[in-house]
Order: C-alpha cells, then sequence, then structure tokens
C-alpha cells in the first residue's frame, strides 16, 4: 500500500489538502482512506460530511477515518488490567473501571498510530493518506514509535528472556525481584506493535507532503521540518504552497503579500517539488470545492531514503556513512559517538541512530557537511578489524 503523510504549519490548510489529495485519488478509481488526527471534526467539514470512530464511506472508493482515541486507550486499559490481573490482586490494587477512565498524556498519540498502523495493514485499500496534526506536533509523533522501542529496549533488554528459567535462580542470588513474566511479555509485545509502525513509516511506499503558505513564517516552519523529516529518514516528497493569490489581484495592500509570495515560490522552486494551488476566494467545503484543489497526483513511488556507507579503505583508509540532511548549518550540528550509537543533533533536532554493523568496529576520524549531506569518517579499529580488511 502507498502511504502519503501529510502535514504543516497550523492554519495552513493541510487538513483540506489532505482531504482533496484523497479525493482525487478516489475519482481516478484507486480505493482511498483518509485517516485524520484531530480531535474535532475539521476533516468532515472539508469533506461535507461526517466523520467519526468507524470508517465513513464519503463516496466512491473513498472512505474517512477519525479514530476515537479515548475508546482505544480504555481498551488496552482494561486488556492490561486482565494480564496483570495477579500482581493486581497480590498488592491490593483496586481496579479501574472503563468509564473512569480518561486518556494519559502522550495515549491518544500512541493510540493514532496503532490506528495507522492498522490502516497501512488493510487490504481493503489502494492507499492511505494521513491527516497528521501541524507541525511540530506531527515530528514527535513520527519520531515516537523509534524513541519507545530505544527505551525498552534499554530498560527490558530483549536477550534477558533468554534466562527465563534462571530467574528464580538468580533472584535468590541477588537478593533483589527479578522482573515478572508479564513484564517481559508486555514489553515485547509493545515491540512487536511499535516495530509495525515504524515499517509503515519507513516503507519506500511512504512519504510525505508539506503543506504551507508562501510566506515568512511559512518558509521558515518547511526548512525547519525538512531537516527534522530528513535526520528521520523520511523523504519530502513534495511542497504544496496552498492559497496563493493570482497575479492580477488589484494593486492595493494585497501587494506586499504577493511579493512574500513570489519571494517564497522562488525559493521552494529549486529544492522541493513545489506545487501551487490557487486561492479560491473562500474556506474549501464539500467535494466540489476540493475538485477544484489543483494537487499532486499519488501515483509516482518515491525514491527510497538511504544513508549509505562509502568503503574509502583502499583510497584513505576510512569508511564513510553518508547522511542526507538538507537545510542543515554546520555551526548547529553535533555527533557524539555512545558505543554501538550515534547521537546527532540538528539545530533543535536529535536523534540517536545505532551505527551499521561494519562502523561498530571503527572509531570516528572527523565529520563534514557538504551540500546537504552529512558525511562521518570512520577508521577501522586495529583491535576490532580483521587484519586481512585493513
Amino acid at each position: 500500500m502507498r502511504t502519503i503523510l501529510i502535514t504543516g504549519p497550523g492554519g495552513s490548510g493541510r487538513t483540506t489538502v489532505a482531504a482533496a489529495t484523497a479525493l482525487t485519488a478516489a475519482r481516478e478509481g484507486t480505493r482511498t482512506l483518509l485517516l485524520g488526527s484531530d480531535r474535532t471534526d475539521t476533516l468532515g467539514t472539508a469533506l461535507g460530511s461526517v466523520t467519526g470512530p468507524a470508517p465513513t464511506e464519503v463516496t466512491e472508493n473513498l472512505t474517512a477515518w477519525r479514530p476515537d482515541a479515548t475508546e482505544r486507550f480504555r481498551q488496552d486499559l482494561t486488556a492490561f488490567q486482565t494480564r496483570a490481573a495477579g500482581v493486581l490482586d497480590l498488592l491490593g490494587a483496586a481496579r479501574l473501571d472503563a468509564e473512569e477512565v480518561t486518556p494519559l498524556p502522550g495515549a491518544e498519540e500512541l493510540s493514532f498510530l496503532r490506528a495507522l498502523r492498522d490502516a497501512a495493514l488493510s487490504e481493503r485499500y489502494d492507499l492511505l493518506v494521513v491527516d497528521l496534526p501541524a507541525l511540530p506536533q506531527a515530528l514527535a509523533l513520527l519520531a515516537l514509535s523509534e524513541e519507545l522501542r530505544r527505551y525498552l529496549r534499554r530498560l527490558l533488554p530483549p536477550e534477558r528472556q533468554a534466562a527465563r528459567a534462571l530467574r528464580p535462580v538468580l533472584g535468590r542470588l541477588a537478593g533483589v525481584p527479578m522482573p515478572a513474566e508479564w513484564l517481559y511479555e508486555t514489553a515485547a509485545r509493545w515491540d512487536v506493535e511499535l516495530a509495525a509502525v515504524e515499517a509503515v513509516l519507513t516503507d519506500r511506499h511512504t512519504a510525505v507532503r508539506l503543506v504551507a503558505e508562501p510566506g515568512p513564517a511559512g518558509a521558515d516552519a518547511i526548512q525547519a521540518a525538512t531537516l527534522a523529516l530528513a535526520l528521520r529518514g523520511l523523504r519530502t516528497e513534495a511542497l504544496i504552497a496552498n492559497r496563493v493569490l493570482p497575479e492580477t489581484a488589484p494593486d492595493t495592500w494585497l501587494a506586499g503579500l504577493l511579493a512574500q509570495q513570489r519571494k517564497a515560490l522562488a525559493d521552494w522552486a529549486e529544492p522541493y517539488d513545489l506545487h501551487p494551488v490557487p486561492h479560491l476566494g473562500r474556506d474549501p467545503h464539500g467535494t466540489d470545492d476540493l475538485d477544484a484543489l489543483v494537487v499532486p497526483g499519488v501515483n509516482p513511488v518515491p525514491a527510497p531514503v538511504e544513508w549509505p556507507v562509502a568503503d574509502r579503505l583502499a583510497e584513505d583508509g576510512v569508511l564513510v556513512w553518508h547522511i542526507p540532511l538538507p537545510g542543515a548549518i554546520r555551526e548547529d550540528l553535533d555527533l557524539i559517538r555512545r558505543g554501538d550509537e550515534l547521537v546527532i543533533t540538528a539545530g533543535r533536532f536529535r536523534r540517536i541512530v545505532p551505527l551499521p554493523s561494519a562502523l561498530r568496529r571503527c572509531t570516528v576520524a572527523g565529520a563534514g557537511l557538504r551540500e546537504g549531506e552529512l558525511r562521518v569518517r570512520f577508521a577501522p579499529d586495529p583491535d576490532l578489524w580483521p587484519a586481512a580488511a585493513r
């Protein structure tokens, strides 16, 4: 399945563009699911129909779905209480009724990611269009599955599950209680679910489309978002300049806006696949207005994002890790090697990535930023690298 993630600054019209993109695909005969993340029914407003917790058919080949995060959280908590019944009874804990449960911070985001995973794995559709929250909430959401998996692996290392039979003995020898079986099972189940979300986000058929109004604020937001997405290994497939004013507008107070618009469109034309969407002169409402919006098609499959390791051992005695970071500034970059991981900081964005297996047996020999690409050099560690390979 092809997955298109759509986001942009708040108020940029990303929901309208997401709805128009899904409708365009449906009109072409593509079985499309439009997934909304907003608590309020802004998606339904754009479509001219009500959307809710159950998938709703809007028109032929187009289904809209706005998952209920509260209900999903209640179901998860009820299931957790059932699995941990023995421990809760031992502690004398009182069970929570579903009716008294309200989602905790972060629960809504997790519920939406699981809904995204379920939608992407469905065989009923050929295309999934996701109306993500506004930036920067969308960037945090896209990073959540990878970060949680890393935390789980650090707190409950999977390899320690192999010592299940020895756990009672180890507990007596160490004099401390060992983690209960259900805790490892819960961690393993969450790891599988988060890995499935991560697989959808990093799939070669998944891409991000950014929506912004052409102007100074939109330009700053798009530059930061492009860098953050690249750091996560996600490709910005297209930039949709929304609500573009006609050049034939009267030469009045709109002149200043038109000048800003021209500059933004000119700056965006080279680094992005730019798609201007003209202003309708009103807020789009209903399928007729959405049909009037000229949005890019959905058929081209994006090129995969790659972080290749170049073998320069024969020429320079190093391996070079190429990490594309468009828009990165040299002074805002920072790298820290921590064991088998590399901590990359680009401005206010940070990611901790595992090193490829060959680089784990090397030491960092330097790094440089050139033409929007971070190139980290690694020299083989004589104590770890086979002599024949050097």
